[in-house]
């Protein structure tokens, strides 16, 4: 079976309350795409979201975002006594800040009126857990500072629990229940979805942010200096991107230390990542093989070196301790030897981007990315314009080879975005991946992030509503059905 598969942030769930979340809404989604022909849904990372709402900076690796419990979940167990009645703010954007503080007495009303189970006592018992409902209670008693602004016997209580927690007992606990409810809707959908056929691809960031429950519990598998702050950090040079690369600000891996502790750090959180979904996307895949070391003093990502990653060793270590493991690589951007080495030797699958790959300047020819090589394809990536954007921003002479390119493949009906979807969507590829935004042909308002950039209006798109993308799925259902009939190359 050939499959097609739609990428669409959590967040960006028409729910009532201002941001998507793994209410009602999500499993109407779930609905359409079974109903349309649709087999794998792509999500952005699920994690406590970083600096400027960015999901790829989390404050932990198995954590899940609180924003995204539903409340009328919670009501329906009998946590609370109803729900809420839902805010009233713009549609079409994520409010991240708001719904927080709306939600927030919410949460707590359903954590005093929960009595604990023996579930939610096995749950809790996972290190990391235990961990993270501390570094949450302690991080609130300190009014949110970074870790590495912690009286000392803070910091040090992953090391020597030498600290008494009593007096933040409750808020520990408090911060566990809320990683139980999340868990538990979550695991809600996930049955939901592989009952309609429906596979969900999780998304892992490569790195963890560096006032995260990660480091703060591992530090000696981080490059950090005595304080606690990284002595290097993570990036890349500059690109097509920015001319002055990308400073994540990540702390970079200690992989000596963690090669001698047999990658525990990466099999736990990859293990846990497999549980919640049937494939996962290992962003930043470079980093397997190489990675980018910027000393940390320094405010772009121009200066940095190369350096060597362990990743053969990892990835055997992975597939040895992670039984049914599925990892997808996203190996955008730069290319080593080695790195296409790990893919063939692990047999994963890699992304190739319409946007990067169809050429339409006058000196080279139309190319189309290779349909025999192990691929995914995509129109684009929360990372690109969205397709209707990246037409308009075209030159008139690429657009009109755009357009006889697609007139000899057949499609001269339709919009050129169109055109470009029902094209791809018979290619001999395994699966093909498009973003909602650029099946409904929305333009730059639906764009989910830009690349060097921070803040408003990155990770913020939502859909309105979900007709229009129920009209724009069953547009292309007839082709999406007939791919689940043919097998792949």
């Amino acid at each position: 079976m050939k499959e097609t598969g739609i990428l669409l942030a959590l967040s960006s769930l028409p729910a009532p309350c201002g941001v998507g979340d793994l209410g009602e809404a999500a499993f109407r989604w779930v609905d359409l795409l079974a109903e349309n022909g649709v087999t794998v849904w792509q999500l952005l990372p699920l994690n406590p979201l970083g600096y400027g709402n960015s999901p790829y900076l989390p404050d932990s690796s198995f954590a899940g975002d609180e924003v995204y419990i539903s409340l009328e979940a919670l009501a329906a167990e009998g946590l609370l006594e109803q729900a809420p009645e839902p805010l009233s703010l713009a549609p079409g954007k994520a409010h991240y800040a708001a719904v927080r503080r709306w939600k927030e007495p919410w949460l707590r009303r359903a954590w005093h009126s929960y009595r604990p189970e023996e579930d939610f006592r096995r749950f809790c018992a996972q290190p990391w857990v235990q961990n993270y409902g501390v570094f949450c209670a302690l991080k609130k008693e300190n009014g949110g500072r970074s870790w590495t602004d912690w009286p000392a016997e803070q910091r040090d209580w992953p090391s020597n629990h030498a600290l008494d927690l009593t007096p933040l007992e409750d808020e520990i606990q408090y911060r566990m229940f809320l990683q139980h409810r999340f868990a538990r809707q979550w695991g809600r959908l996930r049955d939901y979805a592989r009952a309609r056929g429906v596979r969900l691809m999780g998304d892992l960031p490569f790195y963890v942010g560096a006032d995260s429950a990660d480091v703060w519990a591992n530090r000696s598998q981080f490059l950090l200096r005595q304080d606690g702050r990284p002595a290097f950090v993570a990036g890349v040079p500059p690109d097509s991107f920015s001319s002055t690369g990308q400073r994540w600000g990540s702390p970079l891996y200690d992989w000596t230390e963690m090669e001698a502790q047999g990658f525990s750090f990466w099999v736990s959180r990859v293990g846990y990542a497999g549980a919640l979904f049937d494939l996962i996307r290992l962003d930043h895949f470079l980093g397997m093989d190489c990675y980018w070391q910027i000393p940390a003093a320094c405010p772009t990502a121009v200066e940095g070196s190369w350096q060597k990653a362990p990743g053969e060793r990892l990835l055997e270590t992975l597939h040895r301790e992670v039984p049914g493991l599925r990892l997808v690589a996203e190996d955008l951007g730069v290319q080593t030897p080695g790195m296409q080495a790990l893919k063939d030797r692990f047999g994963l699958m890699g992304m190739k981007i319409f946007q990067y790959d169809l050429y339409l300047d006058k000196k080279r020819p139309v190319l189309w990315p290779d349909p025999a090589a192990r691929q995914i394809f995509y129109t684009g990536t929360h990372d690109n314009a969205t397709l209707r954007e990246w037409y308009l921003s075209r030159t008139i002479p690429q657009r009109r080879k755009l357009r006889k390119w697609l007139k000899r493949q057949g499609r001269s009906q339709g919009s050129p975005c169109q055109g470009i979807i029902r094209t791809m969507l018979e290619s001999p590829c395994e699966l093909v991946i498009f973003p909602l935004a650029d099946l409904m042909e929305l333009g730059g308002e639906a764009r989910m992030n830009l690349p060097g950039t921070v803040g408003s209006p990155n990770w913020e798109w939502r859909l309105t509503a979900f007709p229009p993308a129920a009209a724009a799925l069953r547009r292309f259902r007839p082709q999406i059905m007939k791919r689940k009939e043919e097998s792949p190359c």
